[in-house]
C-alpha cells in the first residue's frame, strides 16, 4: 500500500486528500499527517523542513517521490489515471512549477473551495484511512 503523507493543518490539503481517497476506489492508498508520529517513521531521516515543505508519496518498497515528482506516481495508482500520469512524467518542469503555484497559494485556494475544505477533518480522513487496511 502506499502511503500520501499531507499537512492536516491545511484546510486545502485535507479538501484534496478526500477527493483523492475518494478517487481511490481500489484502496491502494493510506494518509498520514505529516505531523503524526508515524510520518517520521515512514520518511525515515527526511529532516523536519524538507518533510514540512510539500506532500509526500511513499511506495510500498519504500521509495519517497515528493512535490511534483509524486504526481505522476499517484495517478498512476488512480482509476483512469494513466493518461494523465503519462503527461506529468513527460513534463516534469511545469507538473513542478504548478505544484509549487498550488502550494503557495493553497489558503487562497481554500476560500475558493469555500467551507468545504474547512469542513474536511483529518478524523474522517484517518477513517477512510483506516478502513482501507481492512
Amino acid at each position: 500500500m502506499h502511503t500520501l503523507l499531507y499537512d492536516a493543518d491545511c484546510g486545502f490539503c485535507r479538501w484534496s486528500v478526500s477527493r483523492i481517497l475518494s478517487w481511490d476506489r481500489r484502496g491502494l492508498l493510506r494518509t498520514v499527517p505529516l505531523d503524526d508520529p508515524e510520518a517520521g517513521r515512514v520518511l525515515g531521516a527526511m529532516d523536519q523542513e524538507r518533510r514540512f515543505a510539500s506532500w509526500h508519496l511513499v511506495t510500498p518498497e519504500g521509495l519517497i517521490y515528493s512535490a511534483g515528482n509524486a504526481v505522476p506516481v499517484l495517478l498512476r495508482l488512480l482509476p483512469g489515471g494513466r493518461p494523465a500520469a503519462a503527461l506529468a512524467a513527460a513534463l516534469p518542469g511545469p507538473v513542478e512549477w504548478a505544484y509549487r503555484w498550488v502550494a503557495r497559494n493553497r489558503h487562497r485556494l481554500t476560500r475558493l473551495t469555500r467551507t468545504e475544505a474547512c469542513k474536511v477533518e483529518t478524523s474522517r480522513i484517518r477513517k477512510v484511512d483506516a478502513g482501507s487496511q481492512d
